[in-house]
């Protein structure tokens, strides 16, 4: 009797336990779409909820192409993919989407899902930089005057299409430098260019922080960053040799300020300064902090899904799922009678279970994801079947009740487990070998298979036990 008050005990915890885990997330979809957009902006989302996909709640996929030729000879390319791939996963929790499906594609492509955003402009701004920064001295040699002057006659720009400089400009360079573009000014403004040394004393690799700062004179924008304390030490050591001397602080090839160093700057800290909104400020903190990707990535593939499609699958699927898991609830309790309300019961737990599971790991769910749950239900109401007609086999011997429930749970035993191992063998090679989705669904699957076995074989012989415990005479399958 302890070992069944125990069992019971057990499941009635994990029942608690799964609304406690569940309430979260049901407080936040019965919040208007406003109201939630506030609470994410403030970053106050909970975190342990079941998120829904780009086909249910609409957004941007995008599909990367990581440019394999301009990364470094020393690194290996999965070392370069899983890097790019956790920098991008990066910048996208700081910009505030919870639970971002990204996955490798093939060789060196990487799919993005971007649920809730349809600005395909900012998602790729976001995402694709490279976010290189570079702090140099511009070049104080007197031959730079007569580059400048040149490029300032050019109708153009001074570079040819493959990026190299225009010949009649790479013969006045001086020794050791190269030619920069400074970030755009004021619209009509004409472009700017800078020529600063190749010498490269420090980059972003030293970056401990960045975050938005507002300039106390007019009020606009800026990057305040923060070194580590090697980079803060080799900062301070090398603005102190250069005083008065123009430091460029360089963001993906491009000059977005070049200071003058009016002194020794201790504490490895400085600003970033440029024409730029809040908004374009925030997401270059953002790229700074998450670091940069080994190497460019190429948009190969960009689309958007509205969300009126996912709403439309969201309440088709709910209303497919409604009238099959009635038609299963009512043919269970017409055929097995009160054996078929006891495996309603356990099916009941079964989806209570999986979705609580699933909020606990933020799990986020897609149409392929239903699909899965929606096979482990299977699976676990023919778990219930098995039980049931071997229930009814030793029930023809006449044997006595205490005697059918365990005989029969230890004879469907061999069945239930070998056909939950095989669904299992094909879910591993769907994980596997598939892309996104299918991965998604062979994840919900195997929760899935797991929760059912449990509910199938282990809830519903305790609800047996317990009402053994009236000493029945007859059993009602």
């Amino acid at each position: 009797m302890d070992k069944l008050h125990w069992k019971i005990g057990f499941t009635l915890g994990l029942l608690i336990i799964s609304f406690w885990l569940l309430y979260p997330g049901i407080e936040w979809y019965t919040k208007t779409p406003d109201e939630r957009g506030k609470m994410e902006a403030m970053r106050m989302r909970p975190k342990h909820i079941l998120n829904l996909g780009l086909d249910l709640k609409g957004g941007t996929h995008m599909l990367l192409e990581l440019d394999v030729e301009k990364l470094d000879k020393k690194e290996k390319l999965g070392d370069a993919m899983a890097r790019a791939i956790e920098i991008i996963r990066n910048r996208i929790d700081q910009y505030g989407v919870g639970e971002t499906p990204i996955s490798r594609q093939g060789e060196r492509w990487i799919s993005v899902d971007l649920p809730g955003i349809s600005d395909t402009a900012e998602a790729e701004n976001l995402i694709g930089k490279t976010a290189l920064l570079e702090f140099r001295l511009v070049s104080d040699s007197k031959e730079v005057q007569p580059v400048l002057s040149r490029v300032d006659a050019l109708s153009g720009p001074p570079f040819q299409k493959d990026g190299s400089l225009l010949p009649e400009i790479a013969k006045l360079m001086p020794k050791g430098t190269g030619l920069f573009k400074a970030a755009p000014g004021p619209e009509g403004e004409r472009a700017r260019y800078y020529v600063l040394e190749n010498t490269v004393p420090l980059t972003g690799a030293s970056l401990e922080n960045a975050r938005v700062e507002t300039d106390q004179q007019f009020g606009t924008p800026t990057i305040g960053f923060t070194l580590n304390k090697e980079g803060g030490k080799i900062f301070e050591d090398f603005t102190g040799a250069n005083v008065n001397r123009l430091l460029a602080i360089v963001l993906d090839g491009v000059v977005h300020s070049a200071p003058v160093i009016k002194n020794r700057i201790p504490g490895g800290s400085g600003i970033i300064e440029g024409p730029y909104s809040m908004e374009e400020a925030r997401n270059l903190a953002i790229i700074l902090r998450a670091g940069a990707l080994p190497a460019p990535v190429t948009i190969i593939e960009k689309r958007v899904v509205g969300p009126g499609l996912g709403e439309d699958s969201i309440k088709k699927g709910l209303s497919a799922a409604g009238i099959g898991f009635m038609l299963v609830v009512a043919f269970m309790l017409v055929y097995y009678r009160a054996g078929g309300f006891v495996a309603d019961i356990a099916l009941a737990l079964n989806f209570v279970f999986l979705a609580a599971c699933m909020s606990y790991f933020g799990a986020t769910l897609t149409l392929p994801g239903i699909a899965g749950i929606i096979l482990s239900l299977a699976m676990a109401i023919d778990a219930n079947v098995l039980i049931l007609e071997r229930m009814r086999e030793e029930y023809s011997l006449s044997k006595p009740v205490a005697m059918i429930i365990p005989t029969a749970y230890n004879k469907a035993w061999s069945a239930i487990l070998d056909s939950n191992v095989t669904t299992w063998i094909a879910a591993i090679f769907l994980f596997q070998f598939g892309s996104g989705p299918v991965k998604g669904f062979a994840v919900t699957l195997t929760i899935g298979l797991m929760i059912g076995m449990f509910t199938s074989v282990f809830v519903t012989r305790v609800i047996y036990e317990f009402w053994l415990t009236s000493n029945p005479k007859e059993l009602s399958i």
